[in-house]
């Protein structure tokens, strides 16, 4: 019996999905910030194993979104309940329940899927304080299963995958099994390059800009990878911050995405980073479709 399935991970802003994809793949496919909003678009991750396919879908953070962008990015996340086969509800063992996550709980009343609870960052709290999260979101929904995580270092992962494969219908095998995710290099590659965005700056800054690889070529007789990528802000005082004094900014974005994209794509790499600015681009419907970031007529 060969099993396969698609895996929606949602939730709030921040609660650590990406993070989970990546302990599940093994690679970090899917990029990380302690920001919000970090993922913008469905990144999927495949996991083969020896009798299955597990394919998960890591989505943006559902929240009342208010601006084109966020409205996007909540009916990207929202549109895995019509895909999903099984849901998994990140939450956060801190906080415990947040008035968003009883948002999405009530978005998932009317969904006949199989909903997993994962109550993350339990190595924050102390055990003890565990129990009662875990009894006011008993209250909340009839869960499938309730498993307290934690995507840093991994406990708890492995009693998700068994009580997923209990879940887990008869399917076929939907991709190779050397594939890690159908996303394409040039995505991985401008991902990775937004993420070190997200890390070294600030305010308004890291969800003011949008990076689209322009050229992604292969010198296979200099073994070198040589990308072109331009980072788009909305305004013209983000293009001085991005840049920096001297270009300081935009070389130490450039270090740190070529470090991470020769891990992952095993090669050196020659990155070379525009800046451009284009007027309030995220409140702009055809320049988020160019970006990707809209649902293409």
């Amino acid at each position: 019996m060969f099993k396969s399935g698609f895996i929606g991970i949602i939730g709030r802003p921040n609660v650590g999905k990406s993070t989970i994809l990546n302990k599940i793949i093994g690679e970090k496919i899917a990029i990380t910030s302690h920001k919000p909003q970090t993922t913008r678009n469905r990144i999927t991750g495949i996991k083969n194993i020896e009798n299955g396919q597990l394919i998960f879908i890591d989505t943006p953070g559902i929240h009342r979104a208010t601006t084109p962008l966020n409205k996007f990015m909540v009916a990207a996340a929202k549109d895995t309940f019509r895909s999903a086969d099984i849901i998994l509800l990140v939450v956060e063992a801190v906080e415990g329940v947040h008035s968003d996550d009883q948002l999405i709980i009530e978005s998932l009343r009317n969904i006949r899927l199989p909903v997993i609870l994962l109550i993350n960052k339990i190595d924050l709290v102390r055990k003890k304080n565990i129990l009662p999260v875990i009894d006011q979101f008993q209250q909340f929904f009839s869960f499938a299963e309730i498993i307290p995580i934690s995507a840093l270092t991994g406990d708890g992962l492995r009693t998700l995958m068994e009580q997923i494969w209990k879940l887990l219908p008869e399917g076929p095998r939907y991709f190779p099994d050397d594939m890690m995710t159908d996303r394409t290099e040039r995505f991985i590659a401008a991902e990775i390059i937004r993420e070190k965005i997200l890390m070294l700056t600030h305010q308004e800054i890291p969800y003011a800009t949008a990076v689209v690889v322009d050229s992604f070529k292969e010198d296979e007789d200099k073994n070198l990878l040589v990308i072109q990528a331009t980072i788009t802000v909305a305004k013209d005082s983000q293009k001085g911050i991005v840049i920096g004094k001297r270009g300081s900014m935009l070389k130490e974005i450039g270090k740190r995405a070529r470090q991470d994209l020769e891990k992952f794509f095993a090669t050196r790499i020659y990155l070379e980073l525009f800046v451009r600015v284009r007027k309030d681009w995220t409140h702009d419907v055809g320049m988020l479709r160019e970006f990707g970031y809209a649902e293409k007529t």
